[in-house]
């Protein structure tokens, strides 16, 4: 569940679009294990999850596996979160701070307004470009149904068009 409210951001449907996104870039079991995703390193799995304790700045932990440094709940690069945390004026890489920034990313999509009106489906599609789970990614990795995804948003409160 997201740390940020309703009101900061944007309404229960954009709550809702975020869990789904960190059910779907993190998955429940892990999720459960962690800090809900916040403080998940790219590479982790349930039986053995890479975890960060410090929420000062984005770990920067490069994954060789996986070449990657993604952490968080919606699994944000290093090198995005540099970018993000002086735009948007935040503090740390935080629960509410990654919030911020997947809202941030959903707004540069153009798929907030989607989102907002229970759009879900065009929502996903806008937003795949950014999310390697959802279903119209082009980064070849695992990839999470469209089925799958809606239960997910639908459990957490949003609510279809």
């Amino acid at each position: 569940m997201t740390r940020s409210t309703a009101a900061q951001l944007g309404g229960q449907n954009v709550c809702a679009f975020l869990d789904m996104l960190a059910h779907s870039e993190i998955g429940a079991p892990l999720l459960a294990v962690s800090d809900d995703g916040y403080n998940v390193c790219v590479g982790s799995t349930p039986a053995h999850p890479i975890l960060f304790s410090d929420y000062g700045t984005h770990p920067n932990i490069l994954n060789r596996a996986c070449n990657s440094t993604a952490a968080g709940r919606y699994q944000l690069l290093h090198r995005y979160f540099i970018s993000y945390q002086a735009s948007l004026h935040l503090p740390d890489f935080g629960p509410e701070s990654q919030d911020a920034i997947a809202v941030q990313q959903i707004r540069e999509c153009g798929a907030l307004p989607n989102i907002i009106h229970g759009n879900f489906a065009v929502a996903v599609r806008q937003c795949s470009g950014i999310w390697a789970s959802l279903p119209g990614s082009k980064y070849g990795q695992h990839v999470n149904s469209i089925s799958d995804l809606q239960a997910a948003y639908c459990a957490a409160g949003g609510v279809l068009a």
